[in-house]
């Protein structure tokens, strides 16, 4: 790299312990732009953090933890230490960089001045440890190509990021959807290309994480619907989406509807989106709740 960087890395966690650690390992290349945020941990991840030579950022307890809120904070803290950074990879703790990735990611943003946001293939890093992880791993099987939004792992240009104020650090999840289709707005592309980004560790393994996760993905599209309204066509078709299909008149077509998907999707999968319907419901249920008192959204975690 060159001696003024044009590429940062901003790790975000939260009592992620080993996972932290590997994580920070594969972060250990020849880039000194990095630093890591931590949201709270009762764990020694600070420790661990300082101990790979990170500069730290411990978020206070005057606000809520969100990972919009800790990714903001680093791209702050980032960006000035080093102002001549052009791109700003996000990692969550739970995931290790791929030794490609930042090469490929930032060849790609130099070469394409309309792109805002690009990520490569995520993987799970033991898809057999549970059915759980084995669905996540099929939910980060996205096609390369144009895309409508990333998740909180992928490498932003900095420029537009900074122009649309980065992530809403209100929201307890979907920030990522929310600054892509702000971007989009402005004409920004977002893309997915062919090239390994990281290994992902879900270290889910019981029906209650699933129900949490699933839970946390309905909250997100009912606050999506909340703040864009119909204009985000993809948060209204996913609320829609959701009621029908968890209230009792769809149940009696529910072994139709998982056929159609079964063949396109797979058994297992096909069972996740019919059963998830049932937590994400709770999910949009408890947004609606909280936001019509007023009261404050909380993080939902699922490890």
């Amino acid at each position: 790299m060159n001696a003024e960087p044009t590429v940062g890395i901003v790790v975000i966690g939260r009592n992620e312990g080993e996972r932290l650690s590997r994580c920070l390992s594969s972060t250990e290349m020849d880039l000194p732009a990095r630093v890591y945020v931590d949201s709270g941990s009762r764990d020694d991840s600070v420790a661990i953090a300082r101990s790979h030579g990170f500069p730290v950022i411990e978020l206070p307890e005057s606000a809520p933890f969100t990972a919009a809120r800790a990714r903001n904070a680093g791209f702050e803290w980032l960006t000035a230490a080093f102002p001549n950074i052009e791109f700003v990879q996000f990692v969550d703790a739970d995931s290790v960089l791929q030794p490609d990735w930042i090469v490929a990611g930032s060849r790609f943003l130099g070469d394409r001045q309309d792109v805002a946001v690009v990520c490569g293939v995520l993987r799970e890093r033991d898809p057999s440890a549970s059915i759980f992880n084995h669905l996540c791993d099929l939910e980060w099987q996205v096609p390369a190509g144009q895309i409508l939004s990333t998740g909180g792992i992928a490498m932003f240009r900095c420029s537009a990021f900074r122009d649309e104020n980065g992530f809403r650090e209100d929201l307890i999840a979907g920030e990522e959807p929310d600054l892509c289709f702000r971007l989009r707005r402005n004409e920004w592309s977002i893309f997915k290309i062919d090239a390994a980004m990281a290994l992902h560790d879900a270290a889910m393994t019981t029906i209650t994480q699933w129900w949490a996760r699933s839970r946390r993905s309905g909250h997100a599209a009912a606050q999506a619907l909340a703040i864009r309204g119909p204009r985000d066509a993809e948060a209204l078709r996913t609320v829609i989406s959701t009621i029908v299909w968890a209230l009792p008149p769809a149940w009696f077509l529910w072994p139709f509807q998982w056929l159609r998907l079964q063949r396109r999707l797979g058994g297992a999968y096909a069972t996740h989106i019919l059963l998830g319907k049932f937590p994400q419901l709770q999910g949009q249920i408890g947004f609606w709740l909280t936001h019509a008192r007023r009261r404050p959204q909380r993080i939902i975690e699922y490890k």
